[in-house]
């Protein structure tokens, strides 16, 4: 364990193995740093906050500060963040809030970029990226393997599925299927995420398929309600796409980021 003497940790904390803890970083009650955490330098984990091992966090970081609503009262609420992330200069992470469940929840493996923040009560998945500026409302769900390009915004209550990407500077007021390609103010829809699929190592008949259900569900007459049935029926055997349905059909709080709208 390294802590700089300009470093002020609480006594309440709890800092494992390997722990490093640069020049004028700030460690508050309740947090616990698992095994070979890193604070650069200007860093401030607030309070409450569980950080997993050789997650690094660069200079102006605020981890783990009061959640942005209006009727938090000081109640004790927290923050989980997995391991091996990489949190750049000025990112912000709130804790949750009570009427949110009381925890915000940062998978493994994430990326946040220069200025990234994660508002109270949100859950983002593992192999996340946040490209600069990237903003989450507080409640927002995240998936595993997303890409939120820079300047975006995702509303409270948002959904974005996993493996979407969605382009910068997009404001994102309606859900992404899991797998979509988002961009646009406000953001629509506008196909798959075909970059990413193929780097998850996706084949050109896998993705054909995708893209043959994705213009079922959203370019063929009927119902919305009755291609999502159809689609359903007809790609059964194929998990990405009964996990859009599954999106599409859980009670989001959010409309439904679509083509053209």
């Amino acid at each position: 364990m390294s802590i700089h003497p300009t470093a002020l940790v609480d006594a309440g904390s709890q800092l494992a193995d390997g722990v490093e803890i640069g020049p004028w970083c700030i460690v508050g009650p309740g947090v616990v740093l698992h095994e070979d955490v890193r604070l650069v330098s200007h860093v401030v984990v607030q309070q409450d906050t569980t950080v997993g091992a050789r997650t690094v966090m660069h200079p102006f970081a605020v981890i783990g500060g009061d959640p942005q609503h209006g009727g938090y009262k000081g109640e004790t609420v927290r923050l989980e963040i997995g391991e091996d992330c990489l949190i750049r200069e000025h990112s912000t992470f709130n804790r949750g809030t009570p009427q949110g469940g009381g925890v915000t929840r940062v998978g493994s493996h994430n990326l946040f970029m220069t200025g990234a923040h994660v508002g109270h009560d949100a859950v983002v998945g593992n192999n996340v990226t946040f490209a600069n500026q990237a903003t989450l409302g507080g409640h927002a769900r995240i998936g595993d393997r997303v890409f939120l390009g820079g300047l975006c915004a995702v509303h409270q209550f948002g959904r974005v599925g996993q493996g979407a990407i969605v382009g910068g500077l997009a404001a994102v007021t309606r859900d992404v299927i899991p797998y979509g390609s988002a961009w646009g103010n406000h953001a629509q829809l506008h196909g798959l995420n075909l970059v990413g699929l193929k780097r998850k190592g996706y084949g050109k008949d896998a993705i054909r398929r995708m893209l043959a259900a994705y213009r079922d569900l959203f370019e063929e007459q009927g119902t919305f309600a009755g291609r999502v049935d159809a689609v359903a029926a007809d790609y059964a055997d194929l998990p990405e796409i009964m996990e859009i349905v599954a999106f599409i059909r859980e009670d989001g709080k959010r409309p439904l980021c679509l083509p053209g709208e």
